[in-house]
């Protein structure tokens, strides 16, 4: 197993990233071959290349980075590998949160979670909560990584379950952000809740007032960056992750795609 590279706890190399970088943006590297530029190649082969590129159009600019799992995971090994990397490659001083949304039998959880945080070294992990608090505690062990709880998604059909009113009159999402300010013992939790539904994002952080969040949906699924950033800043008037992919990484697909993708992620910053 890798050795963990880290003792300070994860809220605090944040808050120093992004206090470096002034900047709440991070950006998503959702590797997608049929949408690369010609210069850089468009075969799986090509994603650690790609992927080189978007961090070093950006590292000056974001404060964290996240992969989606499937995105590598679809390519075998290769993809394995291309995700190792990114953590490499990602300025050592920049937190890179996965994006995997683990969540399982606790015994299962202690594998993904020692995938997540020793094989490949990340500094933060998406978790779901749906099995609840003894599938969650192998993640919440790791009190230096930050554990991100899945709240209100992003995508259209997440009402299906999460706004579902419980007999105490209060939605499914709400119940998980009561557990996650019970769960944060250690200062290593946050919620993850999209830009797509500014309203309950506001609900959450009146709900949660000091956890950070992780708000996605900004870009090409058109959450409104404005209304999410009003309504899910802390009091001091930071604690959040504003995370875009597609909007950054694929603003162009010409050779000046680098360019582009500096151009994009400044203006969302």
């Amino acid at each position: 197993m890798a050795t963990l590279a880290t003792t300070t706890g994860f809220a605090d190399r944040l808050r120093d990233a992004q206090a470096s970088n002034r900047s709440l943006l991070c950006v998503g590297l959702d590797p997608d071959p049929a949408r690369f530029p010609a210069s850089i190649g468009t075969t799986p082969q090509s994603i650690v290349a790609f992927n080189r590129a978007i961090i070093e159009a950006t590292a000056d600019i974001a404060s964290c980075y996240k992969p989606n799992l499937g995105f590598y995971l679809c390519y075998g090994a290769l993809g394995v590998e291309a995700l190792a990397q990114v953590r490499r490659d990602v300025p050592a001083h920049i937190p890179v949160l996965l994006d995997a949304k683990f969540g399982d039998m606790d015994i299962t959880s202690v594998g993904y979670a020692r995938a997540a945080f020793e094989t490949w070294n990340f500094d933060a992990l998406t978790v779901n909560p749906f099995l609840g608090r003894d599938a969650l505690e192998p993640f919440l062990a790791y009190h230096d990584r930050g554990i991100f709880i899945l709240a209100k998604t992003s995508n259209p059909g997440s009402g299906l379950l999460q706004d579902r009113i419980l007999d105490d009159d209060t939605t499914v999402t709400m119940a998980v952000v009561g557990h996650a300010n019970q769960w944060n013992t250690a200062g290593n939790v946050g919620l993850v809740a999209g830009a797509t539904y500014p309203a309950q994002l506001a609900e959450i952080r009146a709900a949660a007032p000091t956890l950070p969040i992780l708000v996605p949906g900004v870009g090409a699924q058109q959450g409104d960056l404005a209304a999410a950033v009003r309504a899910g800043l802390d009091s001091k008037r930071a604690g959040l992750i504003v995370s875009a992919s597609r909007a950054i990484c694929y603003a162009s697909t010409g050779p000046d795609f680098q360019d582009a993708a500096r151009a994009a992620a400044t203006s969302l910053r």
